[in-house]
């Protein structure tokens, strides 16, 4: 996200000045807005990991730990200078605590750069300076975590802690022997295993590029482009602006690492737009905040989740994109059916002529910024690593931007601006990375992810159904206010093995975690991204919410769907992926039609409960079920047709 004061003025070199600026967004209510020789500090130490990511991009990256420290390096000392410890504190300066706190996390950073070599020489031995550095760094971690996202995923670590320090006294297979500071200080703080483990390794390595080509993105108008791009598309049909809602909210989801920015930068436009062609406000919020969501799961980068899961997994980056393709569009197929079918359930004509621009003019206006994601794709498909991919992205943006307006090329002070805004951005998603680290460490310390797994076994007495509606519940439950990435981190290292003992293929469990855990974000009560859309809407948060969920009721059964149907994974032959991809794409908008009341006219409380089921028949991949649940929407689709030409002939 680019940052406000970033924006004043374009032309402008080096760090804004930022007083005069109105907070519009509630989320930047808990940012610092520094001035002088503190801005000038922040701003320099974004720049400076910018370059260091761009710099270890093109020649090559440093070993784990090198890179991983350089990286939290950077990250916590702009974490501490950026948020204050409460939102009641001046934001116009640096309290004097927290300098003291960023000169502890570099030091902390500093002693792996410079004695690395001496600590793995001890094998694990630990010396008491390596327990005081440690827990130091462990409480700095859940700092920046709690300042930067709340209070949700620090919580989640001081429980897993405590999980650690007192094992003994939890109950039945989920106890063990108990672990010292002695034990667990170290072991967070010097192995890969915790702090700087698999998670701030993706950040390190592929998540902060990512960020930062997105702040290149929205500084070359790419945000506009694929609002205008959406709203030509599909503004011409019934409901159309609520159709370029969930298209821009895919659009933008797909380089976005977050489902609450998306909202925010995609419903600024999009939500006025839905209420001015008829759609109430909570129905425009919901629409925006579930495609929002959505982007998430929608490749390339699946809210940086793509590159956990492939370092997971152990398989390569393009494999997991492959793979997640069509269940990410059967749901946005799914928002787009619930607009379509709420639009005709209202009698809601499409958007004026003169609202709609000709496809042409949004594509002659930004066809090159279509290229730089052409150039990633390409470069992804052809097996070059994500560093190099996103690299070239961003060098070819820089590139095509000066075929745009003249306000929107990449000159050297947008440069500029676009670095600094982009190692600001990356903070959080960092923040998160570490902390959901220590929750990894406690996991792979204690042994509590097979207690876990166990526990589900036994519980679901080896019925997949059973097992995956209880991985489902704890997916949402463990992801619900928390950023994506640390969702699929926490929720991907539980429940995955559980079902992968019980034959689902490891790809399936972990997309089945990853799909569930995004979805809490419009799962009530706590609904980030219904809250943000409420906001801009204008609507009451929890009904917004509610809408939500029910309009994003697809995604709830897509991630069943490829669990008993690997087809929709394209795995297998082309014949059963397409019949796989068929039926799945009737079962949705079966549901959807069910759900909204509608199909061809309104339907009555029997055919909205015959739609809802169509969904259920398809999910297991039987010829006999496949062929119920075509039938019962064929059969209501010409019954609803019929009705609807008597009922016309009758009014002549």
């Amino acid at each position: 996200m680019v940052e406000p004061r970033l924006q004043e003025r374009e032309s402008q070199v080096g760090p804004p000045k930022t007083e005069r600026v109105k907070i519009d967004n509630p989320e930047e209510a808990k940012f610092r807005i520094l001035s002088g020789w503190q801005n000038y500090l922040l701003c320099g130490l974004a720049l400076c990991a910018s370059c260091f990511h761009l710099y270890t991009a093109y020649f090559g990256q440093l070993s784990a730990m090198y890179q991983r420290a350089w990286h939290w390096m950077f990250i916590s000392a702009m974490l501490f200078l950026r948020y204050p410890c409460t939102k009641n504190r001046p934001k116009n300066k640096v309290d004097l605590w927290d300098w003291v706190l960023i000169a502890l996390s570099i030091a902390g950073c500093l002693n792996i750069l410079l004695n690395f070599e001496d600590i793995a020489m001890r094998e694990g031995m630990a010396i008491p300076s390596d327990i005081w550095i440690g827990t130091i760094m462990t409480l700095l971690v859940l700092e920046g975590a709690r300042r930067s996202m709340g209070w949700p995923l620090p919580i989640m670590a001081a429980v897993a802690l405590a999980y650690a320090f007192w094992g003994p006294y939890f109950p039945g297979m989920l106890a063990h022997g108990g672990f010292p500071l002695e034990e667990i200080a170290p072991f967070l703080y010097l192995r890969t295993d915790g702090i700087f483990g698999t998670p701030l390794g993706v950040s390190a390595s592929f998540i902060f590029l990512f960020v930062l080509f997105g702040a290149f993105l929205n500084l070359s108008g790419a945000g506009q482009f694929f609002i205008d791009l959406a709203v030509a598309v599909a503004g011409r049909s019934r409901g159309g602006s609520g159709k370029a809602a969930v298209i821009a909210s895919g659009l933008m989801g797909m380089v976005s690492g977050s489902s609450c920015a998306n909202t925010v930068t995609t419903g600024a436009f999009t939500i006025p737009l839905m209420k001015q062609s008829g759609y109430k406000s909570n129905f425009a919020g919901a629409i925006v905040a579930a495609a929002s969501t959505g982007g998430q799961v929608m490749p390339p980068v699946m809210g940086a989740a793509a590159f956990i899961m492939a370092q997971f997994l152990g398989i390569a980056y393009w494999d997991i994109v492959v793979a997640a393709a069509i269940p990410a569009t059967l749901y946005f197929i799914s928002i787009i059916a619930m607009v379509h079918f709420r639009a005709g359930k209202q009698r809601m004509a499409s958007l004026n002529a003169d609202e709609v621009p000709s496809i042409l003019k949004p594509l002659r206006d930004g066809w090159f910024l279509l290229a730089p994601i052409i150039v990633l794709v390409t470069f992804l498909g052809k097996g070059f690593s994500p560093v190099k991919a996103v690299f070239w992205s961003i060098v070819m943006l820089i590139v095509v931007s000066w075929f745009g307006k003249p306000e929107h090329r990449l000159t050297p002070a947008r440069i500029l601006q676009a670095l600094i805004a982009g190692g600001l951005g990356a903070i959080e998603v960092a923040a998160a990375c570490a902390c959901s680290g220590i929750v990894i460490g406690v996991i792979s310390i204690t042994g509590v992810g097979l207690a876990f797994s166990s526990y589900v076994l036994s519980l679901s007495r080896g019925i997949l159904p059973l097992a995956l509606f209880l991985t489902m519940i704890g997916s949402i439950i463990l992801g619900m206010g928390i950023p994506t990435t640390a969702q699929y981190i926490i929720t991907s290292t539980l429940a995955a093995p559980a079902l992968y003992e019980m034959g689902v293929p490891m790809i399936s469990a972990h997309l089945f975690c990853l799909y569930f855990g995004v979805l809490a974000d419009v799962s009530p009560p706590v609904a980030l991204a219904t809250y943000a859309a409420a906001g801009i809407a204008k609507s009451n948060p929890m009904k917004t919410g509610y809408t939500a969920l029910m309009t994003a009721v697809a995604g709830f059964l897509v991630p069943y769907m490829f669990v008993y149907n690997p087809y929709l994974l394209l795995q297998g032959d082309i014949w059963h992926i397409i019949i796989g991809c068929g039926t799945a794409l009737v079962g949705i908008i079966g549901l959807s039609a069910g759900v909204q009341g509608f199909l061809v006219d309104d339907l009555n409380v029997l055919e909205r409960m015959a739609l809802v089921s169509v969904p259920f028949f398809v999910i297991y991949p039987t010829l006999t079920s496949n062929v119920v649940g075509c039938a019962i929407i064929a059969t209501l689709f010409l019954w609803q047709k019929y009705r609807q030409r008597v009922n016309l002939a009758g009014e002549k």
